[in-house]
C-alpha cells in the first residue's frame, strides 16, 4: 500500500489541467446507513472524491444528548469505524473523503482520525470545518415565549467554501459539523474548478448534484414509486449475486455545473430520470431553493438520459444567497409514551370507546398532550385473528416524566382483567423516554463563523459571500404556481410572475378528456415524501407530457386536501416544477413540532406520498 505523502499535491486538483470532470461518490445518506458502502464505493470504480451525509435534524439531538453526558462526543462514530476499516484503501487509490460526520464536534473527530492514522501507519492530511455551533449565543434565536426553555443544539448550515479551502491545501480527509448537504459536493466541485464566490450557476448546478446524491441509494432506485418496474436482478447487485441492495450514486461534475448522475457498474438499481427526478423533489419547498452560497432555481434543471444508468443534469440557474442563514435548533421538549391495544372481533368501535373512557378516567393528572388513533384493520369474518384485528393507539407527551411514565403505563396494565373482552396489547407499555423540539431560526450571515482548520493545524476565516439576494425573507419564492393562474379558487396557489417568464415552458395546453375511470393516482404519478422540521414535504410527477398537462390542472391544494383528509386543518402551499413535469406541496405543521415530537403514524411523513398514489380518482382513460 502507498500512502499519499504530506508534500502530495492535492487530490481534488489532479485533472483541473485538462478540465476533466470531477467524480464525487456518496457512500451515506443518513447516521445509520449500509456501513458496507464505503468500502463498496471505493472499490467499485474510479472516484476522486467520496462523500458521506451523516446529519439530520433528528441526529443533532441525538448527538446533542450524547454531548450532554461527554464532551468529548457529539459526532457519528459510525465514520471513525468505516475509516480504521478503509483509511488506507482510500488513501491508496488518491480518493478525498468528505463527510459531515463530524456533527456537533468536527474537531474531536479530526484529532481521533489522527490518532487512527497514527495506529495504522498512515500518513493523512485530516482537516475539519467548524463555526456552525452558535449554541454559546443561542439565546433569543428559539420561540419569543420561551416555551422550550434554552435549546441543546444551535448549529447554522454553512456552505461549501470551508470545504473548498482544506481540499485546496491538500487535506486528503475533511470533516465538517452542520454544512448543507449539498456542500458536500459544492465544496470539492468548487476547488477542482476553481470556481469564484459568483459563479451563480456552476454553485447552482453543483447544488443540484449534491442534491442528488445526499440521500445514497434514494437517487438509484431506493425508495423509488416504480420500483416494480426494475428488474429483481437488477435491484440484486449482479457483481455479488444475493446481496439484496442498491448501489450509491456517482455525480460526474463538469466545470460549468451540469452533471450526470451515475453509478459504479454491475452494482445494483437503476439510474434514470424518474429515480433523479424523486430524489430531487425530496424535502424541498419552492422552485428557489436557497443555501447559503447560492439560491439555485429548480425550476431551470432539464434531465436527459445518456445511457445505461448514466442522466445529465443541465441548465440549472443559480442566483445570489438570501441574506439570512438558518439555523436548526433542537430543544429537550419534554417526555413521552404510547400504548396500543388490540380490539378482535365484532363491537370495534364499542371496545374502543370503553378502554379509552377508562384509560382517560385514570390518568390523573391529565398529560399535556393525549392522542388516540383507531386504525381499522379488521376484516369481517376473518380466517386469521390478526386478520380480524383492529388497533387502537394512545399516545401521551408531559414536561413531567412521571406524568406519562408509570402512572401512564400502569394505567394500561390494569386494565387487563377489567376492560374489553379480548384484551391484550401488542407489547406492555414502557417508560417515559424524552423527546426533542425541532425549531427553525435565521441569523444574519454575517454574524455565522465559518472557519477552515487545515491539515497543518493553522485556521482560515472563510468571508460569508458580498453579494446576496434583494429579498431577506427566507420564505421568499415569487415563483410558486406560475403555469396554472387560470385556477381560480386554489388556496394553495400564490401569484407569480407571467407564465413562460425566466426559464419556465409555456402553460401545457389543457388535455382532451374523453371517457374517465376511476383508478388510483400512482397509475399516472410517482411520489416521493418526507419532512422538513414540523412540515410535510410531497412531490409528485407525471410520467408523460400528456398526463402532466391533466395533472397539473387536477391536483391542486385544494384537491391534495381532499384526497389527505388529515391535510385538510394546515397551510398547504403548492409549488410547479414543469420542467420535471412535477407539482410540490407544502404542508405546514403536519407533523407537529419534528420527528422526535410526533405523535402521527408516520412521524417523518415518507409515506404520504405512497398513500396519495393510493387514493382512486377520475382521470381521462387514455391517459393510461
Amino acid at each position: 500500500m502507498t500512502a499519499e505523502s504530506p508534500e502530495s499535491p492535492p487530490l481534488v486538483n489532479a485533472h483541473a489541467a485538462t478540465a476533466a470532470p470531477v467524480r464525487i461518490g456518496n457512500a451515506s445518506g443518513f447516521y445509520g446507513d449500509r456501513f458496507s458502502a464505503v468500502r463498496e464505493m471505493l472499490e467499485g470504480g474510479p472516484l476522486d472524491v467520496l462523500t458521506g451525509d451523516y446529519l439530520a435534524e433528528l441526529t443533532m439531538l441525538i448527538l446533542g444528548r450524547a454531548r450532554l453526558k461527554d464532551p468529548s462526543a457529539g459526532y457519528a462514530t459510525t465514520f471513525l469505524r468505516q475509516m480504521e476499516e478503509c483509511l488506507g484503501l482510500a488513501l491508496d487509490r488518491g480518493v478525498a473523503v468528505v463527510a459531515n460526520a463530524g456533527g456537533l464536534n468536527p474537531a474531536s473527530l479530526a484529532a481521533g482520525l489522527r490518532e487512527l492514522a497514527e495506529r495504522l501507519g498512515l500518513q493523512a492530511r485530516i482537516a475539519h470545518v467548524e463555526g456552525d455551533d452558535l449554541l454559546s449565543r443561542a439565546a433569543g434565536l428559539g420561540p419569543a415565549d420561551g416555551a422550550y426553555g434554552p435549546p441543546l443544539t444551535a448549529n447554522a448550515y454553512l456552505g461549501a467554501w470551508g470545504i473548498a479551502e482544506c481540499l485546496k491545501n491538500g487535506a486528503q480527509i475533511v470533516v465538517t459539523g452542520r454544512v448543507t448537504d449539498a456542500s458536500l459536493v459544492i465544496g470539492p466541485a468548487a476547488a477542482h474548478f476553481g470556481w469564484s464566490r459568483d459563479d451563480w450557476d456552476a454553485l447552482a448546478g453543483a447544488t443540484v448534484a449534491g442534491h442528488v446524491l445526499e440521500c445514497g441509494a434514494q437517487a438509484t432506485g431506493g425508495n423509488f414509486s416504480f420500483f416494480e418496474e426494475i428488474p429483481l436482478e437488477v435491484i440484486y447487485n449482479v457483481k455479488a449475486p444475493g446481496a439484496a441492495h442498491f448501489g450509491f450514486p456517482i455525480a460526474e461534475v463538469h466545470r460549468d455545473g451540469s452533471s450526470v448522475i451515475t453509478k459504479h457498474p454491475g452494482t445494483g438499481g437503476a439510474v434514470t430520470t424518474e429515480t433523479v427526478t424523486a430524489q430531487l423533489l425530496y424535502e424541498i419547498a419552492g422552485p428557489r431553493y436557497a443555501g447559503p452560497d447560492v439560491t439555485t432555481r429548480f425550476d431551470t434543471i432539464v434531465l436527459t438520459d445518456v445511457g445505461p444508468d448514466r442522466v445529465r443534469v443541465a441548465g440549472v440557474r443559480g442566483e445570489p444567497p438570501p441574506t439570512t442563514i438558518k439555523v436548526c435548533l433542537n430543544h429537550l421538549g419534554g417526555f413521552r409514551n404510547e400504548v396500543t391495544f388490540v380490539l378482535t372481533g365484532l363491537d370495534i368501535e364499542a371496545k374502543a370507546g370503553l378502554v379509552r373512557r377508562q384509560m382517560e378516567q385514570a390518568l390523573n393528572p391529565r398529560p399535556r398532550h393525549l392522542e388516540w388513533q383507531l386504525a381499522r384493520t379488521d376484516h369481517a369474518d376473518a380466517a386469521g385473528e390478526q386478520e380480524a384485528s383492529a388497533l387502537l393507539r394512545c399516545a401521551v407527551k408531559d414536561a413531567d416524566r412521571d406524568v406519562v411514565g408509570r402512572a401512564f403505563s400502569g394505567a394500561a396494565v390494569e386494565l387487563a382483567l377489567a376492560s374489553y373482552p379480548g384484551f391484550t396489547m401488542t407489547a406492555p407499555p414502557g417508560a417515559a423516554t424524552p423527546y426533542g423540539v425541532y425549531v427553525p431560526a435565521y441569523v444574519d450571515r454575517g454574524d455565522v463563523e465559518h472557519v477552515a482548520v487545515l491539515p497543518d493545524g493553522s485556521r482560515v476565516d472563510v468571508a460569508a459571500s458580498a453579494v446576496t439576494a434583494l429579498a431577506a425573507d427566507p420564505a421568499f419564492d415569487p415563483v410558486a404556481d406560475p403555469v396554472v393562474a387560470d385556477l381560480a379558487g386554489d388556496p394553495g396557489s400564490r401569484p407569480g410572475p407571467p407564465a413562460g417568464g425566466p426559464g419556465l415552458p409555456d402553460p401545457p395546453e389543457e388535455p382532451a378528456l374523453g371517457t374517465l375511470v376511476r383508478v388510483p393516482l400512482g397509475r399516472v404519478a410517482g411520489a416521493r415524501s418526507g419532512d422538513k422540521g414540523g412540515d410535510a414535504n410531497i412531490g409528485v410527477w407525471a410520467r408523460t407530457d400528456e398526463q402532466w398537462r391533466w395533472l397539473v390542472r387536477f391536483l391542486t391544494a385544494d384537491r391534495l386536501r381532499r384526497l389527505l383528509p388529515e391535510t385538510r386543518d394546515h397551510p398547504v402551499t403548492r409549488h410547479v416544477l414543469p420542467n420535471l413535469r412535477a407539482v410540490n406541496f407544502v404542508v405546514e405543521g403536519l407533523l407537529q413540532e419534528g420527528v422526535s415530537a410526533s405523535t402521527r403514524f408516520d412521524p417523518q411523513g415518507k409515506a404520504l406520498g405512497e398513500w396519495l398514489r393510493s387514493r382512486v380518482v377520475e382521470l381521462p382513460e387514455v391517459l393510461l
